[in-house]
């Protein structure tokens, strides 16, 4: 190593490539710096040291950003013979830390850490110092290889080499920038069953199976935006079953500058071909001392993946590697400790790879138990023995617990496809870095689990706001089931019970691919409903699988014999719905003031399980749709109560009158509303006679209907009884005055009409405190036909008088409520005279015209809904006919 502050250069120190960037002082610097290294150097092809590298670039980016408070500039040089890094900030503090000197940084100390660990970790290392600048740089060597060799491992016995299939398949797919398939080669149709004119254009979303938890984890929209990623997801093929696959994407431009991410995918069992290569130990006397590194990040990797999923993975396949196993599974426990989860596995069917769950104690006896570390050196002897490796063709398999403070926080397990491959001795070896790695899978399943919580806050204060958002009971529907696919589950369904002795009754079914929703409600309107079972929680149903499972097989069956033209359309479709509901589905009771009133119903599509955060968060939600759904209903019973008193208040049919054009226009104002303060009626009297009215009752609610009703009866009733207009609104003002508090003064305008033998009409009409009507001449004139008199409901002795008006062939009696003379847009008022001219400009219209034409004119006289309500009576008699 060269002394610090001084370079020394080869012959091959020619730079050959570099790459620059700066980086703000502020904490979120330092992750942008390592992954701008880490990009750079895997760009180069210099995986060898990219780990060291980034190390070294983390702490020497943290000292300036966070220590020195000051931006980092970092360069990246590539020469010949190995990588160069330098790192500047503006803080030129002439202190080194010197090992073995008096002024020697503690490696407990952060600032200054750097130095130390370019001393243990470059091949050469220096510090240069401007006025303005400090410069710390360091060189990391590339080891020596064969002419045009970018990486290599050592040459292996055939019998130890990865296991593929005769003919490798290798689908390349690539993204373009709007996650849209743009390119789709002939071993992705061959893997996956789509001919490329299937996906061409649609998002990779639609075919990938992607876990997705709420507030937490890479979503594939995110890993697509990387630079470069490598992992492993699924992709549904035509069948309607996942493939699992392992993926390695990287982020390219074209000639034009626009960006697109190419996807190289094998079947999981095949990563070899793709996964980046583990780097290999130096030599002896190659690199630097590792007797002082943290056993964690040697079993692992440095450095170690920041989400809860990626260390569970590269535990796995490092657990795996270890013991040269074939598969290997990660499970962590359940708060209680009575049940193990599934959440990473390499090497089994995508049916072991999340979130189903096993018991702790599976058995007597020692190997019974996940909390002691077993051996089993041949599973055909103890079928039953690891339920999670039944059926899988796993002969011997070790497992060993991860425990934290005493307690169970998960197990480990590498199996083997041949028996005999696992003694005592490989379980040491695997309880040793699971107690390595047990405190940190620990704290980041803490972590994710307060990430999930808070998602699940924010979820939840969103779905109550949308529930308390409507009372419409299929809107609330519609909500239940959109908030819970696809972020809880693949697929739901709603039940209803309207009363305790009505069947459930399947009212919505939601699925994520639109084009099962079909499939899917065909399947659950043929199986009984789960049973209304009010115990909270959710509980496991599995009537829909097992009924998707056998009309597959029956239509399968029977489609085979009737050529291959009828199989693939009829098995596609009976295949693809039992895959979509052939996972785990479980049923929440909508419970609402202590009545079972529905249950929810969610699922996964084949193999697939729910996590327990997952139906925690389907049980707070499914409380909060009970209370909506019920409210929902019961606003709706009192809707339907409240119209059909209001709809008893209007007349329910006009007369045909002989000689007279009637037509009435009536709005009431207000949502739900088909009735207000307004009213009108035309009813027969006598022979030759009819009797009209419209008026107008002060204030609304059921005070106000109840005046409404009283009027409209107490008309008919009197009038049919033989007393004239006066007579008949003085007797109706002191039945008003009766109902006491409840009263409310009206405003009325009443009339009798005669249709005479000459074509004309003759009315007597009484106007108590209600706008006037106008009468319109054939000549085009307007003039009110009454006069006004006192209002009822207010005085006890009324002394009303009724005028007798004649229509004659061509006029036009109007008669409207207030609610259309006192339309307002702002200031302005339509008013009398604003009704005057409207009629005016109706000459030679029939009444229905005439009535629609004032409608029209009040609409647009201003832009906001009406506030009151509006009633428009228009009469008139026609002209003759020419003969």
């Amino acid at each position: 190593m060269a002394e610090p502050g001084v370079e020394t250069r080869t012959r091959n120190s020619e730079i050959t490539a570099r790459a620059a960037a700066s980086f703000e002082p502020v904490g979120r610097s330092v992750a942008t710096a390592r992954a701008f290294v880490r990009d750079t150097l895997q760009g180069w092809g210099h995986s060898d040291v990219v780990d060291d590298a980034v190390v070294l670039t983390s702490e020497l980016v943290t000292n300036a950003v966070i220590h020195a408070g000051t931006a980092a500039e970092v360069l990246c040089l590539r020469t010949g013979e190995g990588v160069r890094v330098e790192v500047a900030d503006r803080y030129p503090e002439r202190e080194i830390p010197m090992q073995g000197g008096s002024r020697a940084v503690h490696p407990d100390r952060e600032n200054g850490r750097g130095l130390l660990l370019c001393a243990a970790l470059a091949s050469r290392w220096g510090v240069e110092y401007t006025p303005t600048h400090k410069h710390v740089w360091f060189q990391l060597d590339l080891p020596q290889r064969a002419v045009g060799t970018r990486s290599a491992g050592p040459v292996l016995p055939v019998d130890l080499l990865p296991v593929a299939d005769e003919r490798v398949r290798v689908a390349v797919v690539q993204i373009d920038r709007n996650g849209a398939i743009g390119s789709w080669n002939d071993d992705a149709e061959l893997l996956f069953g789509y001919a490329a004119d299937q996906v061409l254009g649609k998002p990779l979303g639609d075919l990938a199976a992607w876990p997705h938890t709420p507030g937490i984890g890479t979503g594939l929209a995110e890993a697509l935006q990387l630079s470069r990623w490598e992992g492993s997801y699924g992709v549904r093929g035509t069948d309607g079953r996942v493939v699992p696959v392992y993926a390695s994407h990287l982020r390219v431009r074209d000639t034009r500058g626009e960006a697109s991410t190419v996807c190289l995918l094998v079947r999981d069992y095949e990563r070899a071909v793709l996964q980046t290569p583990t780097r290999a130990a130096a030599a002896d006397g190659a690199g630097h001392d590792n007797r002082n590194a943290d056993p964690f990040e040697v079993f692992i990797g440095s450095p170690a993946p920041d989400d809860l999923d990626g260390l569970l993975q590269r535990t796995v396949e490092r657990a795996r590697d270890m013991l040269d196993g074939d598969a290997a599974f990660l499970l962590l426990a359940t708060d209680d400790e009575t049940e193990l989860e599934v959440r990473a596995t390499t090497g089994l069917p995508s049916a072991r790879q999340r979130f189903a769950r096993v018991p702790v104690e599976a058995g007597t006896g020692r190997y019974g138990s996940a909390r002691m570390p077993a051996v089993h050196e041949d599973l055909t002897a103890v079928p039953g023995a690891v339920p999670l490796l039944s059926g899988t063709g796993m002969r011997s398999v070790v497992t060993v617990p991860l425990k934290v403070e005493g307690r169970l926080t998960g197990s480990l397990g590498v199996a083997a496809e041949s028996s005999g491959r696992y003694s005592n001795e490989e379980a040491l070896r695997l309880q040793f870095a699971a107690d390595r790695i047990a405190l940190a899978v620990e704290s980041a399943r803490l972590g994710e689990l307060e990430r999930l919580r808070r998602g699940s806050l924010s979820f939840l204060v969103e779905a109550s706001d949308l529930l308390a958002g409507t009372l419409d009971r299929d809107q609330t529907l519609a909500l239940m089931a959109q908030m819970t696919v696809p972020t809880l589950a693949t697929w739901c369904a709603v039940y209803t019970i309207s009363d305790q002795s009505s069947e459930p009754y399947l009212s919505y079914v939601l699925h994520e691919d639109e084009e099962r929703i079909d499939g899917l409600k065909a399947l659950l309107a043929k199986i009984e409903p789960p049973d209304p079972v009010p115990t909270p929680g959710a509980r496991v149903w599995t009537a829909p699988a097992e009924a998707a499972h056998q009309a597959a097989l029956r239509t399968s069956m029977r489609e085979l014999g009737l050529g291959a033209a009828h199989v693939s359309s009829g098995i596609g479709t009976t295949l693809a719905t039992a895959s979509a509901v052939g996972g785990e589905t479980v049923v929440l009771p909508l419970v609402a003031r202590n009545r079972v009133i529905g249950m929810l119903t969610l699922g996964k599509p084949s193999d697939d399980h729910f996590r327990q955060e997952i139906l925690e968060l389907a049980e707070d939600l499914s409380r909060r749709a009970a209370l909506a759904l019920d409210n929902a209903r019961l606003y709706s019973e009192r809707t339907a109560i409240s119209q059909s008193l209001q709809r008893s208040l209007l007349p329910p049919g006009l007369p045909q009158v002989p000689g007279v054009e009637v037509e009435v226009i009536y709005r009431a104002a207000g949502e739900g509303n088909e009735v207000g303060g307004d009213f009108y009626d035309l009813f027969p009297i006598r022979d030759g006679a009819y009797g009209f009215a419209i008026g107008d009752v002060c204030g609304t609610g059921p005070e106000a209907a109840a005046v409404t009703g009283l009027a409209r009866h107490a008309l008919r009733l009197l009038a049919r009884e033989g007393f004239g207009g006066p007579a008949v609104l003085e007797r109706l003002n002191a039945a008003i005055l009766d109902e006491g508090a409840r009263s409310r003064f009206l405003t009325l305008l009443y009339g009798e009409l005669w249709p005479q033998e000459d074509g004309s009409a003759l009315l007597k009409v009484v106007c108590a405190g209600h706008p006037l009507p106008l009468r319109l001449r054939q000549d085009g004139s307007v003039e009110p036909a009454a006069e006004p008199q006192p209002l009822l409901g207010v005085m006890e002795d009324l002394e009303l008088y009724e005028q007798t008006v004649t229509l004659n062939p061509g006029d036009v009696l109007l008669c409207v409520t207030d609610g259309v003379t006192e339309r307002r847009e702002g200031t302005r008022m339509l008013g009398d005279d604003g009704l005057t001219d409207v009629l005016t400009t109706c000459t030679g219209l029939t009444a229905g015209a005439v009535a629609a034409r004032v409608l029209r004119a009040v609409e647009r006289f201003a832009a906001e809904p009406a506030s009151d309500d509006m009633a428009i009576l228009a009469m008139r008699v026609p002209e003759p006919h020419a003969n």
